[in-house]
């Protein structure tokens, strides 16, 4: 049989295999499939795509824009996901493993295409916290922004996860207006060339967005500055080599890494055998053992329990993990398949050899294949107990890429928190345990040195993800030998991609950069009141002054029984005169949000949908009775939310009298288009 030709996407071209090109076996037979590889890419042209013709496209386009765009290529990825699917088999992963990587990868797609259009403003520049006072009046203001870096992303990903590797890199790239090229692990790369080819034919990017090289990257890594971005997942001494260029480390070019970790999972001392607790652990264990052939970099490495459960602890997951069914992975009966290739077969039976020098190996079996199967690169699970695992180095230091485990005690929760950051820093720990203060000294204990804690109980086991489930909605990295990176994290993972700027400036000049008005910036008056404005024909700072409304006593008494809020500062004078914000009997907070809203909404009916809610309410100033309020009502920025409406925010003061502050919020409605 023919092999498959896996091509490079460059400069707008497939370019086939060629000098260079290296074979790629099923990991399920050992029989060549494919080739990929082709030294003669030119790597220039690659980035003078990227940086010249994708870069300013994707630029040219706003935040919602490019979270459609994600969206859509998503949808693109599922109408094809069988496709997939079937050519996902020969990595040796089985259907459940496929939706971990294809489905879970489409779904980081479509988080980060919702987080776009949901946290993210309909402009071009994203404001980063809020605006900060540099000057007494208010005429000198600070603001950080971020921007689209002005180069590109090159994605160095691991063999495990074709897709999902890709995609949970890309989706965040893309969303911050940064184009990619995409280098995928040799052994897997046909998956991630076709599902390439797929996002690429739903015509949905604009050229030069994404490049893909299937092979080696060449001296593209020579070629980069500070505009740039390397993200790399797989091993240390990997990431290490590259990260060590002297043009990355001369030009500062930001280099994200997720590298080797060695993952522990913690049986708390309340979860007894028979307990939810103790069958939770037991079952996470041994999915994170088997799931991918335990080709996860977040898979459970060290096991760590009290060292009187030890015994019921090896003695139950040795009984779980002999049910796994080991074989052909498009069998619908296997539950486990075979390591990416026969290399990586031959460099965990070595790792877990080492691992072996210091732990007795207390499980495993024969998973009984022959024929084709017998030339696979599958591994069964390997369970090892650490006797002595304060002496051990190697259990700590050591990662089996594969279904190897190590099942170690504790005599206390602090030894037990020593235990787990001797991996010396991973992408997650997780802990096992129905007791809150054993959860909290953990946390406090180990936070440091774990990019993920992930607890579960009894009370959240049903909906909860799984120890080895990294989500789009949170960081997933680690510090030290983890690589000390970050991804994903919802937008912190997009702002990965940009730069943050501070400016400084008067409030106009920042109400147009950020697109958002600014007390002290041009206030506008529109030709009609605004409730009667649609959404498209707002302008950001268009002010309504209103009215004055005097407050009386007979108010504040009214507004107190007609509540039940009685409050002692609303209705006792002289208990209020004994607090040391009042002058007496002072108006309701709540009384003087409804008076305001009399003040400026317009009754009839007209574009204004809903009031969806306000934000930031503060109250500055007392309200006695014969005080009166007038309201400021500024358009403070608007996002679009479907073809038919949009989100208006507008800033809301009420001052009194002698034109003091008393209160301040930002209301939110929904304005038709």
């Amino acid at each position: 049989m023919a092999l498959q030709q896996i091509s490079s996407f460059a400069a707008g071209q497939w370019v086939a295999p060629g000098a260079g090109a290296r074979t790629i076996a099923s990991a399920i037979t050992g029989a060549p499939i494919a080739s990929a590889g082709n030294d003669a890419l030119d790597v220039l042209a690659m980035l003078d795509h990227a940086r010249n013709t994708g870069g300013p496209a994707l630029r040219k386009l706003g935040f919602h824009d490019r979270a459609r765009m994600i969206k859509a290529l998503g949808q693109a990825l599922t109408a094809r996901k069988a496709e997939l699917y079937a050519a996902s088999f020969d990595t040796g992963a089985t259907q459940s493993d496929h939706l971990i990587d294809i489905d879970g990868g489409i779904g980081t797609m479509f988080v980060f295409a919702s987080k776009g259009r949901r946290e993210m403003p309909d402009g071009q520049i994203y404001l980063d916290g809020e605006v900060e006072q540099l000057s007494r009046n208010g005429t000198f203001l600070g603001q950080h922004v971020c921007t689209p870096l002005q180069g590109v992303a090159v994605h160095i990903n691991a063999f495990n996860f074709p897709v999902w590797g890709m995609l949970e890199k890309l989706a965040p790239t893309l969303l911050a207006g940064v184009p990619s090229i995409v280098k995928p692990a040799t052994n897997s790369c046909y998956v991630t060339e076709l599902a390439v080819r797929i996002m690429l034919e739903a015509d949905i990017l604009p050229a030069g967005a994404l490049q893909l090289v299937s092979g080696g990257l060449g001296d593209m890594l020579d070629h980069l500055d500070c505009q740039d971005v390397v993200s790399f997942t797989g091993s240390a001494d990997t990431a290490l080599k590259l990260r060590s260029n002297p043009v990355i480390l001369q030009n500062s070019v930001r280099f994200v890494a997720e590298q080797d970790s060695l993952n522990a999972s913690i049986l708390g001392p309340d979860a007894e055998p028979g307990t939810p607790e103790f069958d939770l652990f037991i079952k996470e264990v041994a999915r994170e053992m088997t799931t991918k052939a335990g080709q996860k970099c977040t898979a459970i490495r060290r096991i760590i329990a009290p060292q009187p459960r030890v015994e019921a602890v090896i003695e139950a997951l040795s009984a779980r993990l002999a049910k796994t069914v080991i074989g052909d992975p498009r069998d619908e009966a296997t539950r486990m398949g075979a390591l990416v290739s026969g290399g990586q077969k031959a460099d965990v039976l070595a790792k877990a050899a080492i691992i072996g020098q210091e732990a007795e190996l207390v499980f495993t079996m024969d998973p009984g294949l022959s024929g084709d199967l017998a030339n696979g690169a599958f591994v069964p699970p390997m369970l090892f107990h650490c006797a002595d695992p304060d002496r051990a180095q190697r259990v700590h230091d050591t990662e089996a890429f594969g279904p190897v485990s190590t099942v170690m005690g504790y005599r206390d929760m602090d030894h037990a928190v020593t235990l787990a950051n001797r991996g010396g820093g991973s992408l997650v720990t997780s802990l096992i345990t129905h007791d809150a203060d054993v959860a909290r000294d953990v946390v406090m204990g180990a936070g440091a040195f774990h990019g993920r804690i992930y607890i579960n109980n009894r009370d959240s086991m049903k909906e909860s993800t799984g120890h080895g489930s990294p989500l789009p909605h949170m960081v997933h990295g680690g510090p030290g030998r983890a690589g000390g990176g970050e991804e994903m994290g919802g937008v912190r993972g997009v702002k990965h991609y940009m730069q943050r700027t501070a400016v400084q400036g008067s409030p106009e000049m920042l109400a147009r950069i950020g697109g958002k008005w600014v007390p002290g910036a041009t206030e506008v008056a529109g030709p009609a009141h605004p409730f009667t404005r649609r959404y498209n024909e707002l302008s950001i700072g268009e002010t309504l002054n209103t009215a004055s409304r005097t407050v009386t006593m007979d108010d504040i008494e009214h507004f107190a029984h007609f509540t039940g809020d009685t409050f002692y500062a609303h209705m006792d004078d002289a208990a209020a005169k004994r607090n040391p914000f009042f002058p007496g009997r002072v108006a309701h907070g709540y009384l003087l949000l409804s008076f305001a809203a009399g003040l400026f909404v317009e009754p009839n009916e007209g574009p204004v949908l809903a009031n969806t809610g306000l934000d930031g309410l503060r109250f500055m100033k007392p309200v006695s009775a014969g005080d009166s309020i007038k309201v400021r009502l500024s358009v403070k920025a608007k996002t679009r939310r479907t073809d038919e409406y949009g989100e208006v925010r507008w800033h809301v003061t009420l001052t009194n009298q002698d034109d003091e502050q008393v209160a301040e919020y930002e209301l939110l409605t929904m304005n038709a288009y």
